[in-house]
C-alpha cells in the first residue's frame, strides 16, 4: 500500500507539472548535465553501463534465462510462468504509463546521449528494479546460502541505483522519472511476491 500511494502521488505531481517538483528536476538536470559535458571519460563509461550492462533488453534476457532455468533445471514450471508474466506485465505497465503521462525528456543544446519516447517513468530504472527485485526474492524463496543472498542483494542494489544515476547523468531523464521507475518497479515486485505466496499450488508445502 505504501508503494502504491507513493507511486500514485508522484505520478499525479508529475502529470500536473507541480512547479516545486519541476524546479527540482531542472536544478538536478542542469548540474548533472554540466558534469557530463565536463567529464567525457565518465560519460563514456555511463553510456556503456546504460546501453549494455543495465539496458532494458539485458535485464529482459536475464529474466528469460532464469525462466528457462526454472522450467527445465528446477522443474518449477509454475514459478517460471509467474516470473515471465510478472516481467511482461511490468514492461507493459511501464509503456502504458509512458504513453499516458507523455512527459517530455530533457532537451540540451549539447546533448551527450539521446533517447526516444516519453520520459516518465524511466524504463531502465523500472525494468532493473523489478527484474533484480524478483530475482533477489527468488534467491530467498529457494533458501540460498547467506553468502549468495548477500551477493545477490548487493548486485541488485548496485544495478538499480547505478542505472538510475546513468539516466540522469546522460541527460535523457529527469530525476523524478528515475524515482518513479524505482517506486513502480518495487510495486511490481511486491504485488508479484504476494501473488506467488497466495496462488502457488502447494503453498503450504516446503519449497526447499
Amino acid at each position: 500500500m505504501a508503494l502504491a500511494v507513493c507511486s500514485a502521488l508522484l505520478l499525479t505531481l508529475v502529470a500536473l507539472e507541480w512547479r516545486p517538483l519541476i524546479d527540482l528536476d531542472d536544478d538536478i538536470a542542469g548540474t548533472t548535465h554540466r558534469w557530463a559535458v565536463e567529464e567525457p571519460g565518465i560519460t563514456h563509461a555511463m553510456r556503456i553501463l546504460t546501453d549494455w550492462v543495465w539496458d532494458t533488453w539485458t535485464m529482459r534476457l536475464l529474466c528469460a534465462a532464469v525462466v528457462l532455468w526454472l522450467w527445465f533445471r528446477r522443474g518449477d514450471r509454475w514459478t517460471a510462468v509467474w516470473l515471465g508474466a510478472a516481467c511482461l506485465l511490468g514492461s507493459l505497465l511501464q509503456q502504458l504509463l509512458k504513453a499516458a503521462v507523455d512527459r517530455a525528456r530533457p532537451v540540451w543544446p549539447d546533448p551527450v546521449d539521446s533517447a526516444h519516447f516519453a520520459a516518465f517513468p524511466s524504463g531502465h530504472a523500472m525494468t532493473a528494479t523489478f527484474v533484480c527485485g524478483l530475482l533477489v526474492w527468488l534467491v530467498h524463496h529457494y533458501g540460498a546460502a547467506d553468502g549468495v543472498r548477500r551477493a545477490a542483494l548487493a548486485a541488485a542494489v548496485v544495478s538499480v541505483a547505478g542505472v538510475g544515476v546513468t539516466r540522469v547523468w546522460l541527460g535523457v531523464h529527469w530525476a523524478t522519472d528515475v524515482l518513479g521507475g524505482w517506486l513502480l518497479g518495487a510495486l511490481v515486485v511486491a504485488v508479484a511476491a504476494l501473488v506467488h505466496r497466495r496462488r502457488r499450488p502447494g503453498t503450504a508445502a516446503s519449497t526447499r
